[in-house]
């Protein structure tokens, strides 16, 4: 049997297969083979006036406020494999959902800054293997997408400003395999977070599959440290205790001792866990410290078998060596591969929910 060209690696990038090799951007929306750089209007047409059609014509696409615009209609089996994108505007305000197989409800609903591990707004460097963010603020996507009947995915902007948005969407067509699962991700924010209560990261999942990653875009509300929750995963029946518990915030996302460096936070970014953002108070406007943290499952995927839910605890300290329950403004987005039918998400917060401020 050929080899269906998902899941290339170092190890078998030299083998042949019969899939084909498509992408879609503004200069091939469709991306049908030998219909790229077609256009003769865009955004581009008063730079190449001179030179014609071919060179860099349409470019991107703008989406005006509360438009939505479908960026790919995939009418046949294939995988996603690459997503790339920059935003001119609050890419907090622009949403992106991914649809599979004729499903009417997203698999992916999540802003685009937080889908790519930049919830806060300004850029930080992100080297990874699922997610990579460089200068400046151009977005890239290596979660593998496989889909067996069809794909879509739109974005909204939900600004009161008109949007530009770059992008290129980089695909295979060929047969998923049997086992394959499909790719979710759902976004939640909750700020303030109540008091004595847990942070959701995902619930409600139904199915068989597995997590995958967690980014989350922390905003401490008090002073002091702030990382000393549990994340725990109930799985397949779990109930009042979680089969997996973690032991501290800063250990889970792969590092140790309030990510202390010479008593200052340290920044890092690896192939599987990093806190690439720290932003600090600046003395004036910028008052509180916020975080941007991500942990990748490759290496170690959460397995389920019916039903999973992901909880962590906003932790600090107070007087007398004892715990502070905090209530932090906590955004997150959880990352997993599952079955279908996918169960249906909570409501996205509003634009006033979802606003940094």
């Amino acid at each position: 049997m050929a080899f269906n060209g998902l899941g290339m690696n170092m190890g078998n990038l030299c083998r042949l297969s019969d899939a084909r090799t498509r992408s879609i951007s503004a200069e091939n929306p469709t991306g049908e083979k030998g219909k790229g750089a077609m256009a003769t209007e865009g955004a581009g047409s008063n730079a190449s006036r001179q030179l014609g059609r071919g060179w860099k014509v349409n470019p991107c696409i703008g989406l005006e406020p509360g438009e939505n615009r479908v960026l790919a209609d995939i009418r046949e089996p294939g995988a996603i494999q690459q997503i790339w994108m920059t935003v001119m505007g609050e890419a907090r305000f622009l949403i992106l959902r991914i649809y599979w197989d004729g499903a009417e409800a997203p698999a992916v609903e999540c802003p685009v800054g937080d889908f790519f591990a930049s919830g806060w707004g300004p850029h930080a460097q992100v080297s990874s293997l699922a997610v990579c963010v460089n200068p400046s603020r151009g977005f890239n996507c290596y979660w593998e997408m496989p889909f067996r009947e069809s794909c879509r995915i739109s974005v909204t902007n939900i600004s009161e400003d008109k949007t530009t948005l770059f992008y290129q969407i980089n695909y295979a067509l060929t047969e998923a395999p049997e086992d394959a699962a499909y790719f979710h991700a759902q976004f939640r924010r909750v700020n303030p977070l109540p008091y004595k209560q847990d942070y959701t990261i995902l619930d409600g999942v139904k199915g068989r599959g597995h997590y995958v990653g967690t980014y989350m875009a922390w905003g401490s509300n008090n002073c002091g440290w702030w990382g000393e929750g549990e994340i725990k995963f109930y799985m397949d029946g779990d109930t009042d205790f979680p089969t997996i518990c973690g032991t501290g915030t800063e250990d889970y996302f792969g590092g140790a001792w309030g990510f202390s460096v010479d008593g200052r936070y340290g920044e890092f970014t690896t192939p599987y866990a990093g806190m690439p953002q720290v932003i600090r108070p600046d003395g004036e406007g910028a008052s509180q410290q916020r975080f941007g943290l991500y942990r990748w499952h490759v290496r170690d995927p959460i397995r389920f078998e019916r039903d999973l839910r992901v909880t962590i605890q906003a932790l600090g300290w107070r007087g007398g060596g004892r715990y502070l329950p905090l209530q932090d403004d906590i955004a997150s987005v959880a990352y997993w591969y599952q079955t279908l039918p996918t169960a249906p998400f909570p409501p996205l917060p509003e634009k006033d929910e979802l606003e940094i401020i």
